[in-house]
């Protein structure tokens, strides 16, 4: 089996030309079609049979004889970030958002390097078919950001028309050290639910609030009560995050508006601790509201993700695999993150185990030096191509590999 350093200098070439040009033209979420079409051209060229899927989804599938059915998921679209990476192939591409906002577009958060590694390891198994039998699904996935994309791909029948993989993995990128891999058993990344609430008040002249119901102290009020919610109602032993990033109100200084506006993002990994915090903030606000004599506010949910769980058993062949093709001091274990992402929704649909880890991409210079160093979402967040990709092609091969009869 090829190893990190096993890679040819012409498909090293090729895989660099690739991710520097998914780099330069990143797009929105659920907007990827010329990603895409891309995505549809290369797996075609290596003898894989291609179908859309969710949209902007892509499926290719490489059928080799009686075996197992393995699948790799990589997401695929990118962010509404301006890039101050200085890179020669940064992104100076906008997009348009759902509500119309007119954005510019990065890849700051490495979806380009999980395509180009996905691609990188089909080209592997695609030229080792004599070695191997069985199936390979891989799942390009779009909206991995706003949790759209794997649920657009199951409502449009991802399982009934592929073949069903016995086991799914998935990688990321990471701000960690290049050239590493760090996995969690169990719990791997979060649950998330965002909310939005619409604080009504009645609107009224800033000299005169008695006769008014000012949204702004209401609505701040419960953003302070809402941190109470973790520190004092959720056992110090269980993890939770509550974070209010948003909140818009009033136009003017002299102006008591009649509405203020926030938004709530909860992080758990626990489905019994989701609930009890989501039960808590509608608990909390309601009731702020009822002493101030304000209408009960509007509630209404954005988007949920889902828990990524790693399966024990697998992760530790996973482990033990990637071990093997990088060196021990190269694999470690890590404690769950409060990430999120919709992963998880994949391989839960169909009820088989699926593993997700981490590949790092920043050079040790970066993390020793005094700045903080760049991290996913970050304008700044520059992964170096090597051992970065090299990294994640044999981690995605090697694994799917050993699934293959």
């Amino acid at each position: 089996m090829p190893c990190v350093k096993a890679l040819s200098e012409s498909l090293t070439a090729d895989l660099h030309e690739l991710y520097r040009h998914l780099h330069a033209h990143p797009e929105l979420s659920m907007q990827e079609t010329a990603t895409a079409a891309l995505i549809e051209e290369r797996m075609a060229a290596l003898g894989y049979e291609t179908s859309r899927c969710g949209g902007t989804g892509v499926v290719a599938v490489l059928s080799n004889g009686d075996g197992p059915v393995v699948g790799l998921r990589a997401d695929t679209d990118a962010l509404p970030v301006a890039e101050d990476t200085g890179l020669d192939y940064a992104s100076t591409v906008r997009g348009t958002l759902p509500d119309g906002s007119d954005v510019p577009v990065m890849h700051a958060c490495g979806h380009d390097t999980h395509i180009t590694a996905a691609v990188g390891a089909a080209t592997l198994l695609a030229e080792s078919r004599d070695d191997w039998s069985g199936t390979v699904v891989l799942v390009f996935q779009p909206g991995e950001e706003t949790a759209a994309g794997a649920a657009a791909m199951l409502a449009d029948g991802l399982w009934d028309k592929t073949p069903r993989p016995e086991v799914m993995y998935a990688q990321h990128l990471s701000n960690d050290l290049a050239g590493t891999v760090h996995l969690s058993t169990g719990p791997a990344l979060a649950m998330a639910d965002s909310l939005e609430v619409l604080v009504r008040g009645q609107g009224g002249h800033g000299s005169r609030p008695e006769d008014a119901i000012d949204p702004v102290v209401l609505a701040a009020h419960m953003v302070v009560r809402l941190q109470s919610l973790v520190s004092r109602e959720i056992a110090a032993q269980d993890a939770a995050v509550v974070t209010v990033a948003t909140f818009h109100a009033g136009l003017k200084e002299n102006i008591i508006p009649a509405e203020a506006v926030f938004t709530i993002n909860v992080r758990s990994l626990d489905q019994g601790v989701r609930e009890f915090v989501l039960a808590g903030i509608r608990r909390i606000i309601a009731a702020e509201a009822m002493a101030s004599g304000a209408p009960e506010p509007q509630v209404r949910e954005l988007y949920t993700f889902p828990l990524v769980h790693n399966d024990p058993q697998e992760t530790a062949r996973v482990t033990e695999v990637l071990t093997g093709a990088l060196g021990a001091e190269r694999v470690s274990s890590r404690p769950p993150q409060m990430g999120s992402e919709d992963f998880g929704a994949l391989p839960d649909a169909i009820g088989v185990p699926g593993v997700y880890w981490f590949f790092g991409g920043t050079p040790q210079e970066v993390i020793d030096a005094d700045a903080p160093t760049p991290a996913n979402h970050s304008p700044f967040f520059a992964p170096v191509l090597e051992p970065t990709l090299t990294t994640a092609v044999v981690a995605a091969y090697e694994v799917l590999r050993s699934r293959l009869g």
